[in-house]
């Protein structure tokens, strides 16, 4: 059981929950696992951890509005701060490999942006120094919910760089645009020496892993998350 301390909209089409798990119950997880919150009739939704392990803040989740999605709906229009919400977890392998020495190449689609989030906050904790780049697909501006967060980080930190790539960007944008992964292929024809993570919808993954497999990367060295909506 896990009762809900906060929810804030953070864009348009997502809302952060905050969840806090009984003190006498402790919730330890690895960077970039999930969560299944059950529903009452046995159903559960899927949802990336935001934060890194070290935060011992609350659970965060970022959870977008699906079209006619019950949970979704139910989230962003119904969902009462201090309500009970059970989960299942911590769950999933798509975990920061620490042991590697290769520099990493981090890709999110949308809310895939969650699990990479706490990958790269646990990578910065842990003071890992390897090179990091930060590509973010989404289509507009307004998709880029945390980007201030993200540009921190590469402030901060000499090793990250953050690159933002929108597939349907106002005449007002000035960075990158088309699809992520073809922004990633441009920087490196060769992805021979990296560590590549994915998380977002399955047609990014998919087309993410066809592309740097070409570009000479081994699945060994690819490690994704693909958020695929539960069907009602």
């Amino acid at each position: 059981p896990c009762r809900v301390v906060e929810s804030k909209r953070l864009c348009h089409d997502v809302m952060e929950l905050k969840l806090k798990t009984p003190e006498n119950i402790p919730f330890t997880f690895l960077a970039g696992q999930y969560v299944n919150i059950l529903l009452k009739d046995g159903r559960h939704r899927s949802f990336s951890i935001a934060n890194a392990p070290e935060d011992n803040g609350p659970i965060e989740l970022h959870v977008r509005h699906v079209e006619g999605g019950e949970f979704t709906d139910f989230v962003f229009d119904r969902l009462q701060d201090k309500a009970i919400l059970r989960i299942r977890g911590p769950l999933g392998t798509f975990v920061l490999r620490e042991d590697s020495d290769r520099p990493m190449i981090f890709m999110a689609g949308g809310t895939g942006f969650a699990p990479i989030k706490g990958q790269i906050e646990h990578a910065i904790y842990i003071g890992d120094k390897r090179p990091l780049i930060f590509y973010w697909g989404v289509r507009s501006e307004e998709d880029l919910y945390q980007a201030e967060l993200a540009g921190k980080w590469a402030a901060e930190n000499d090793q990250i760089d953050f690159i933002p790539v929108l597939s349907e960007p106002s005449d007002n944008w000035q960075g990158r645009t088309g699809f992520v992964h073809e922004a990633v292929i441009a920087d490196h024809p060769d992805m021979s020496g990296f560590d590549v993570y994915m998380a977002g919808p399955p047609v990014m993954v998919n087309a993410g892993r066809d592309a740097f497999e070409k570009a000479g990367l081994t699945l060994d060295n690819m490690y994704s998350d693909s958020f695929d909506y539960a069907n009602d």
